[in-house]
């Protein structure tokens, strides 16, 4: 069996209300993507290969960009409940989903968590690396983990940036969509910086934080992020990284490989296998970002490189359900 962990889809009810809440014109790589938001588009996509199944998470717009956080909470039950009905309904092809949440109202998450988990099924829930422009260090956001770490079940972190954030501070707006083609990559980084040097694994070891587009830009620059923060931050004299670094019982570049990174990175062999290198077999799951990147030629393309990595096939078992079967508890 093979289990995607990493897909993404609007549950009907939450899709109609989406549709009031942004501008359509925004929205049309999304709205125009029938698996992303019909279910039975999203079915033939699924039964198109063998043993193989998907689970759900929601997609692109974050729930805090659509509103404030008295309306958040709302949607948020809107998604969950619309995926713990299509799981309910198909089971041989999503035997789980993984949970929005109203990132802007972080008491309301909490309570969201524990709902989701413990009466919808949830094996987890997704984030965004930044919160509307606030760092997940942020103490506001510490509960969140908190809770995740208590039903030791795995976060899911998602890159958001938009075209609104300039690529140069003279220019008002991203060129080029430079902001999704390399900043979305640099956003989960920066997330994960933030996370490492707030000592997020020092306060809570066994959290379990499973990193979109496998680990971003961590594995390519692995020699940088050992000469940056090991080495040259010794000689640095900033008053926050040296209070940063008081809090860290081992060399910073070590907690980048207590993350987790999946495979989707739409076809890309040599990242795959730089990735796998990095973080190893044993914490690298089998995810395609379906339906984008084309849907089925994605999916085809990422179960290919997987097979073709040069690892036993204990470990490919591991990658494609092994893994997940164990973090999700499935």
């Amino acid at each position: 069996m093979r289990i995607d962990i990493y897909t993404h889809f609007f549950p009907p009810r939450y899709f109609e209300k989406l549709q009031t809440l942004v501008d359509p014109a925004r929205m049309t790589p999304w709205f125009k993507n029938p698996p992303l938001r019909l279910l039975d588009e999203r079915l033939k996509l699924v039964d198109h290969f063998p043993d193989y199944q998907q689970v759900l998470a929601n997609s692109m717009p974050p729930l805090e960009v659509l509103g404030g956080p008295e309306l958040t909470p709302e949607l948020a039950r809107l998604v969950n409940d619309g995926f713990a009905e299509i799981c309910e309904r198909h089971p041989d092809h999503f035997p789980a989903f993984i949970a929005a949440l109203p990132m802007n109202n972080p008491e309301a998450a909490v309570v969201e968590i524990d709902r989701a988990v413990t009466q919808l099924g949830a094996r987890g829930v997704q984030i965004f690396s930044n919160v509307n422009g606030r760092p997940l260090d942020e103490p506001d956001f510490f509960p969140i983990f908190e809770r995740m770490a208590v039903h030791d079940l795995p976060i899911w972190l998602h890159p958001v940036r938009t075209a609104d954030w300039s690529d140069y501070p003279a220019l008002v707006r991203s060129q080029y969509a430079a902001f999704f083609t390399f900043g979305w990559p640099y956003e989960t980084s920066l997330a994960m910086t933030h996370l490492v040097f707030a000592g997020l694994f020092e306060k809570l070891p066994t959290i379990k934080i499973i990193t979109h587009h496998m680990g971003a830009m961590i594995p390519f620059f692995e020699g940088r992020v050992g000469v940056g923060f090991d080495e040259f931050t010794e000689n640095m004299t900033d008053p926050v990284l040296a209070a940063a670094l008081e809090g860290l019982t081992k060399p910073p570049s070590d907690y980048y490989k207590m993350f987790y990174a999946d495979t989707a990175m739409f076809g890309a062999a040599a990242g795959t296998r730089c990735g796998v290198d990095y973080f190893g077999p044993g914490k690298t799951l089998f995810g395609s970002d379906a339906p984008f990147g084309y849907g089925i030629p994605s999916v085809a393309d990422t179960i290919r490189i997987v097979e073709e990595l040069d690892i036993s096939e204990a470990e490919r078992s591991d990658i494609f359900e092994g893994n997940a079967r164990r973090l999700l508890r499935l």
